[in-house]
């Protein structure tokens, strides 16, 4: 008993093992949730439930953040909420993507959940390691806040130019690499992502498929790693903390994804959102410069000022495409 005690209240990039055990508990709790009651048999999520479940998730993220404002304080408390509200703004662009992918895959919306649950999962591993390794290169070389600084200004004042661009599905070269490699049905089969069918060289054997649907998880995957390599260095700049920047991080995601069906039918409507965002990279990279110059930007001001550009962005973009259609849906593979 005395061993387990001392196991769990070692200390684990800055904190108690027990405090990082007990996030990835509600983790596994809530996609088990998810999965095994809620999610047990496959059908179609409307937008009603969409939002039902997102605001589950943003309830627990709120409630997490509660706690750690109570147990560790209010700043480490306003880090994580300025932390998990820019990763969750941030991560809006990620489903413009995926609304892309599911588009040119044609994947029913009956199916999208599976690839998204999934996604979830690659997810909290990526992040993880992405952020591990962030926070070592940050202990070791301090100056490595000015690269991710930079990075984000840069990468902020390219999206205001590009924003109206569309990314090439059918160009991605991941999808080509993939396409070469591996056998690839071409219609659905179910929730499978891989079958057996007769070899197409005519061996005669059943040889194994990968099916569009798990062509199209490969490409979310993909995504999400591109798209971290904005936010993470975003979120580094709020703070070094690597248990604040992982779990607002992870709690963001575990919401939009739940969000995602309903934002995909409004996707439309939230076009010059992409303009804000860029807004708030240049921000928190143009903050980076002024901590390190000037002292700590007070969270407050910070906070504040990131939801006053996403809020704009909402407002203008619900003003300005009010009467815009829904734009018919091109399926192709």
């Amino acid at each position: 008993m005395d061993a387990l005690l001392a196991a769990v209240s070692a200390d684990f990039l800055g904190k108690p093992a027990w405090i990082w055990l007990s996030f990835l508990g509600i983790v596994v709790a809530l996609l088990a949730f998810d999965l095994g009651v809620l999610h047990r048999k496959t059908h179609e999520i409307g937008i009603a439930e969409s939002l039902w479940l997102s605001a589950g998730y943003i309830a627990m993220g709120c409630l997490f953040g509660a706690w750690l404002w109570w147990y560790l304080g209010p700043e480490p408390g306003m880090q994580y909420f300025t932390g998990f509200f820019v990763e969750k703004s941030l991560a809006m662009d990620n489903v413009f993507v995926i609304s892309l992918i599911f588009t040119y895959f044609a994947i029913p919306r009956i199916y999208q959940h599976r690839v998204l649950v999934w996604g979830i999962l690659g997810v909290i591993v990526l992040r993880g390691i992405m952020i591990g390794l962030g926070a070592a290169l940050i202990n070791e070389f301090d100056w490595i806040l000015f690269i991710f600084g930079g990075f984000l200004l840069i990468t902020g004042i390219k999206m205001l130019f590009i924003a109206d661009k569309q990314p090439d599905i059918s160009g991605n070269p991941i999808l080509k690499f993939l396409r070469k490699r591996l056998n690839v049905t071409e219609e659905l089969h179910g929730e499978k992502f891989f079958v057996k069918a007769p070899d197409p060289k005519g061996s005669g054997k059943l040889v194994r498929f990968a099916t569009p649907l798990f062509l199209a998880l490969v490409l979310i995957e993909f995504a999400d790693l591109v798209f971290a390599v904005d936010s993470v260095p975003a979120i580094f700049a709020i703070t070094t903390d690597p248990y604040i920047v992982y779990t607002s991080n992870i709690f963001a995601i575990l919401g939009l994804r739940a969000l995602y069906f309903a934002l995909a039918a409004m996707v439309h409507r939230f076009h010059y959102l992409k303009y804000a965002l860029a807004l708030v990279l240049v921000f928190i990279g143009g903050k980076i410069f002024y901590n390190q110059f000037y002292g700590k930007l007070d969270p407050v001001i910070s906070l504040s000022v990131t939801f006053a550009l996403l809020l704009g962005g909402v407002i203008v973009s619900l003003v300005m495409t009010r009467d815009r259609e829904l734009p018919a849906e091109g399926m192709t593979r």
